[in-house]
């Protein structure tokens, strides 16, 4: 078989990767000289803990179960079996986190609530205030900018992959077939429309109606902290962002516990991952009405600076770089991806907002199965 891939981002990627493992040809067509968007622009977590139960949990779980197999195999891609901490300081914070190691399924997640010294024993670079931490265990990260890179050397190795960058897929010309901005015409058993929050030009003509809409975030990188930060960490706002923590203890965090201002204002969360060169990874922001901002702004970093500040009990290093991103969500947010055939032999997968990054290998597994790979 001969698989089309047209997207050069994780989705698109893991497709290649799940097609070239069964044994088939594949080209991989990307618009740019390299994937340019969220899979690049973001934290690199693959983020079991907020997980909703269900189909999103099981997806989560598989795909960290993919993600662990494929960096034995490709350790370019820096894969660490990191797990995660959110600290909490009030009895609110307190009681959402208990109920969280109170699901079914806490035990799938790896949920353990741990007292501060317990926390700072995994984590010794927490060393500001805080009361206890809700543990995450299956969390885990690898390198977002240069995960594709690596992947697409893997892939190359095969024999049986091609990646054509500068190539603006515009046309499908006939079942399995799509024509290039080159004039081009690439023909397989099978497209795969993965393009991310590239929704507008073919995506637009092949479905006008697609329920998917994009989200703009700011997040920042630091120089090396100095010290090894040995799990991802996060901040009880991300209690209120993922629906893995909905429960009755956090609607009373939410009527009785207000955001500061900033947070509220921007729907911010504090988390944060160490790279492999020492520094920090920290976010994020979260912006939903079109058009997006053009510029990004000066207040959410000041908050996420104090708050990461206040659990280090340091002052944060240097920052070296400020970013915007955007990311294609479906506008039913349970769903966890949009996967739909929309011509003869090419299906578009798109809209797994924030979970793309981790939830991808398993997203392409799913495809693969459905498709008779």
């Amino acid at each position: 078989m001969r698989v089309i891939v047209v997207g050069g981002g994780v989705v698109g990627t893991m497709h290649a990767w799940q097609a070239v493992e069964r044994g088939h040809e594949v080209v991989q067509i990307e618009r740019e000289a390299e994937a340019r968007g969220a899979s690049l622009r973001n934290f690199g977590q693959i983020w079991v803990s907020g997980r909703a139960g269900g189909e999103e949990l099981d997806t989560a779980l598989r795909a960290r179960e993919l993600w662990e197999r494929i960096g034995a195999e490709v350790p370019g891609l820096g894969f660490r079996a990191i797990g995660s901490l959110t600290p909490v300081r009030t009895a609110r914070e307190y009681a959402v986190a208990e109920a969280a190691v109170a699901r079914p399924d806490a035990a799938a997640r790896g949920y353990k609530l741990v007292t501060a010294a317990e926390a700072r024993e995994i984590n010794p670079a927490l060393r500001g205030a805080f009361e206890a931490a809700l543990w995450c265990e299956r969390d885990a990260a690898v390198e977002p900018r240069t995960a594709q890179l690596h992947l697409r050397e893997a892939l190359r190795a095969t024999g049986r992959y091609t990646f054509l960058p500068g190539r603006e897929v515009r046309e499908v010309v006939g079942p399995g077939a799509v024509r290039d901005d080159h004039g081009d015409v690439h023909r397989g058993d099978a497209v795969v429309l993965a393009t991310g929050a590239w929704l507008s030009g073919l995506v637009r003509e092949l479905v006008p109606e697609l329920p998917v809409r994009r989200v703009r975030l700011q997040m920042m990188q630091t120089a090396p902290l100095g010290e090894p930060l040995t799990t991802s960490v996060a901040d009880a706002d991300s209690f209120r962002y993922y629906p893995a923590y909905r429960s009755g203890a956090l609607d009373e965090l939410n009527a009785g516990q207000a955001q500061a201002p900033t947070a509220a204002a921007h729907k911010m969360q504090l988390l944060m991952v160490q790279r492999l060169d020492g520094g920090l990874t920290i976010g994020d922001t979260h912006e939903y009405e079109h058009p997006f901002a053009f510029d990004t702004l000066e207040d959410p970093y000041e908050h996420l600076t104090e708050v990461v500040e206040s659990f280090l009990g340091r002052p944060l290093p240097k920052i070296r770089h400020r970013w915007a991103g955007v990311y294609a969500q479906c506008t039913d947010t349970t769903r966890v991806v949009h996967r739909q055939q929309v011509a003869d032999g090419v299906w578009l997968v798109t809209g797994p907002g924030g979970r793309g990054m981790t939830c991808s290998p398993a997203i392409a597994e799913t495809t693969a199965n459905e498709l008779g790979w």
